[in-house]
């Protein structure tokens, strides 16, 4: 149960891959999506495959019944998605389940309001097991909300496709700066901008890639890209900067990453405990330069990156600097992105899950055998 294409969103995204490389690690298997919609999505829903059901606010009752079919249930949770307050409708379908659930929690706060904290916490106590896909976010939840399983709580990595880390393009052409994903406020991208007047003499390129996020885009349209061009014609760098608003496919972005020389992930957010951007970029073995939230401070903590403090241009630009001119910086940084990316592929992300899964099948149906006799 999640968002699904053709929503664009990271979930989306994750919930796609998840799903394809799952079955693939499990021979004979099938499954099924609850797609999670809002109102306005409703041109959208028959355009989706027919093992996809459509979930609308409301509709919990169905979605429960589709789910109740399958042999375990896995549940993407996000507060945004679901209907209600703090996304409670998820709540609705979890209490008519009647199999194993797993609930893979994209985020965890510190400082969440009391209906964030209730929701969440009421979650956790309708799963069967809990998945974060970092250490940061299952000692956020142990240590800040009431969970009284926490035995159940396992960490699987976000996933992500090695693509063999093709280094970067030609010798002697302007270095490649790459941020990519769904825009929007909070991105910090402002702040990689920022930085590029100190590195003017190493002739950067700066591609900020992806559209902006749909719900973005419906409550300000293209108001951040545009404050963007702003900040960069102000700065007198924006002939350094280039944007591309297009969704990436797999293939089109995995050729893009291929060519960086180095990622940048300036987030303002020091709550994100989830990136997939940083998963990709590492399994696609690129330098990473990252501010301190706390999925880059896990993965990037033997060298694989470098870390900046939030907003902090001065701090960016040096980063970068050393990433570009450094000798033998950007090759340390590949081989060790090298040794993260085995633990990181969705073969493996698969694996776990089909592992924990059958696990939770197997409790299942010895409790049954117990029960009857």
């Amino acid at each position: 149960m999640s968002t699904y294409p053709p929503t664009q969103c990271g979930l989306a995204t994750f919930t796609t891959a998840l799903r394809r490389h799952l079955t693939a690690v499990t021979p004979g298997s099938r499954s099924r999506v609850v797609r999670v919609l809002t109102d306005a999505d409703a041109g959208t829903a028959a355009s989706t495959s027919p093992a996809v059901h459509h979930m609308f606010p409301g509709a919990v009752d169905s979605a429960a019944r589709v789910l109740n079919r399958c042999d375990v249930v896995v549940v993407q949770h996000e507060y945004g998605i679901y209907a209600g307050e703090d996304g409670a409708e998820a709540l609705s379908v979890l209490a008519r389940l009647r199999v194993p659930v797993i609930v893979v929690l994209h985020t965890v706060l510190t400082s969440p309001t009391p209906g964030q904290r209730q929701v969440l916490e009421a979650v956790v106590d309708h799963a069967d097991a809990v998945v974060t896909m970092s250490e940061a976010a299952r000692d956020r939840l142990l240590a800040g909300y009431a969970v009284e399983r926490p035995g159940e709580v396992v960490v699987i990595p976000h996933g992500a496709v090695p693509t063999g880390g093709s280094a970067p393009g030609t010798p002697g052409r302007d270095p490649l700066i790459l941020t990519w994903g769904l825009l929007g406020r909070g991105k910090g991208v402002e702040w990689g901008i920022a930085a590029l007047g100190a590195l003017r003499d190493l002739r950067p390129r700066y591609l900020v890639a992806g559209q902006t996020h749909p719900k973005v885009m419906a409550h300000e349209g293209e108001a951040y890209r545009t404050h963007l061009r702003e900040r960069a014609a102000a700065s007198g760098v924006a002939n350094l900067v280039e944007f591309e608003p297009a969704y990436l496919h797999p293939k089109a972005l995995a050729d893009l990453v291929g060519r960086a020389d180095v990622v940048l992930l300036p987030y303002d957010s020091s709550e994100q405990v989830t990136s997939g951007v940083l998963v990709e970029a590492l399994a696609a073995r690129k330098p990473v330069v990252a501010t301190m939230f706390p999925h880059a401070v896990e993965l990037l903590a033997d060298g694989a990156g470098l870390l900046v403090p939030h907003r902090d241009p001065v701090a960016i630009a040096a980063a970068l600097r050393r990433v570009l001119t450094e000798p033998g910086l950007a090759a340390g940084m590949r081989a060790r992105s090298a040794d993260l990316g085995p633990a990181l592929s969705w073969a493996a992300v698969a694996g776990r899950y089909r592992r924990l899964a059958e696990n939770l099948v197997a409790e299942k149906l010895t409790a049954r055998v117990v029960v009857t006799t």
